[in-house]
């Protein structure tokens, strides 16, 4: 009988492409979803609604594995006092909930998987090539990221296997990081960010995906692995690149940092730094990245 594959964030960008690699290895998927929607045969949904507390136990508890992927996101909105509390809380909040069910059923699953983020790492720009045992930061992001983890760890204390992907940008087709940015730059109006010298570490959703499967058929997976390229791409590098792709050289100046800091408030840190991240962890379990070209992952996504 094939194993069942309970996600968060199933409808969304990552969570669309992760359900097809899934059902194409053998899983059947759930999804928790806040509205109604059709099953099929390899596709089951289930209600949830973080803002009553409730997660339909059903899917919980035929679930072989669960992988989390819900959560706000972090540059859709200033961060005002509000934004933060709903940033950290979507992330946390089904953790929480998906673990009173286990606690509470003696539910013992194969793994629980979690996205993370390489904000873990905070959001300052340096020669450092952060790994997975870099100190978390201090500041809203590395904060953020680490109460995430903690919550995934309390799940580990139930006997079960844990996994934390701390993922970069994701770069997909007409979707995600791309979506926000590339229709300035395919009008001939892209710019490089700031001083252009932060790091921009990356991942195609494709390789992302296989990392989650990878943790999902391998059993000594556990712990935190990082999910980005580990290609030295800066925001001046991505730029120009994805500028080239449109047929032309960047000619507007750089947006200074005071302009973004004016424009996007305290939420700027999140374009304008950026850490070198090393993914050196999860190659050492065999997984090989498929799509490591910077100008061949942006052209794989663009119409």
């Amino acid at each position: 009988m094939a194993k069942n594959v309970l996600l968060t964030g199933g409808t969304g960008f990552i969570g669309s492409y992760l359900t097809d690699v899934l059902i194409d290895n053998g899983f059947t998927v759930s999804i928790l979803s806040r509205s109604a929607r059709e099953n099929t045969s390899l596709i089951t949904y289930y209600k949830w609604n973080l803002k009553s507390n409730y997660i339909n136990e059903e899917a919980v508890l035929q679930a072989d594995y669960i992988i989390h992927l819900a959560g706000e996101g972090i540059v859709e909105k200033r961060w005002s006092k509000r934004r933060k509390k709903a940033i950290l809380e979507s992330r946390v909040q089904p953790i929480d909930l998906i673990g009173s069910i286990l606690k509470k059923n003696n539910k013992k699953l194969d793994a629980f998987i979690s996205a993370s983020a390489i904000g873990i790492y905070g959001a300052v720009t340096s020669h450092k090539i952060c790994t997975e045992d870099t100190a978390p930061a201090n500041d809203f992001l590395g904060s953020t990221c680490q109460q995430w983890e903690k919550a995934v760890d309390a799940i580990g204390t139930l006997g079960i296997r844990t996994v934390k992907v701390r993922t970069g940008i994701v770069f997909g087709k007409n979707e995600g990081f791309l979506k926000k940015v590339a229709p300035s730059f395919k009008a001939g109006f892209g710019a490089v960010l700031g001083t252009g010298k932060q790091y921009l570490p990356w991942i195609h959703v494709e390789d992302l995906c296989a990392i989650y499967l990878k943790a999902v058929t391998a059993p000594d997976l556990e712990g935190p692995y990082n999910a980005c390229i580990t290609d030295n791409t800066t925001n001046s590098r991505f730029s120009r690149t994805l500028a080239n792709l449109f047929g032309y050289a960047i000619w507007l100046p750089k947006i200074p940092p005071f302009v973004l800091r004016i424009i996007l408030g305290e939420m700027s840190v999140a374009v304008l730094e950026g850490q070198r991240v090393s993914s050196e962890k999860i190659q050492k379990t065999g997984l090989e990245f498929q799509i490591t070209d910077l100008e061949k992952a942006l052209v794989s996504c663009l119409d």
